[in-house]
């Protein structure tokens, strides 16, 4: 059983602690799957006001469904659709504030009002995206897409495979 001490404090402590329980809970783990699993449990449980937390996987250019929290979810989003696809295809993090107000836009989950999708990449090879839903508008802000860029960063080589 593992049990992590996360701060309630500054949002800064907070992605600190769930970088270092991501880290602890997947170094030495072979398994993308696993990893991938752990990591989104992780940022199901210490993360507020979420109610979606997972990842897509590049597989054969289009992203495939990977473990994740939260309601089912749409299984397959060609590159450039949508917010998840607009990540994977600028290798760039995207930040919606109001995801209704965002062109293209998947409603996986009608509820969901902001969203979080960070890359992790391996130099410029897409391997899989984190995507976070909310259902409060403007929920994410640039001190949450740094910390999920460190913990994509952190998980490039532990979800490789």
């Amino acid at each position: 059983m593992y049990a992590f001490e996360v701060s309630t404090g500054s949002k800064s402590d907070l992605y600190r602690d769930v970088l270092f329980a991501i880290d602890a809970i997947t170094a030495g783990e072979p398994d993308s799957i696993a990893n991938m699993a752990n990591a989104a449990a992780i940022l199901w449980q210490y993360l507020p006001d979420l109610n979606w937390a997972g990842f897509y996987r590049n597989l054969n250019d289009e992203l495939v469904l990977g473990p994740f929290m939260g309601k089912a979810a749409c299984i397959r989003i060609p590159i450039g659709k949508g917010v998840c696809g607009a990540a994977a295809a600028t290798r760039e993090t995207q930040l919606v504030e109001d995801v209704h107000a965002f062109p293209g836009h998947i409603a996986c989950d009608a509820a969901s009002r902001s969203e979080l999708v960070v890359p992790i990449l391996d130099g410029d090879r897409l391997i899989a995206v984190i995507d976070l839903d909310s259902p409060n508008a403007a929920r994410f802000d640039a001190e949450d897409a740094a910390g999920i860029e460190a913990i994509a960063r952190m998980l490039s080589d532990r979800v490789n495979g």
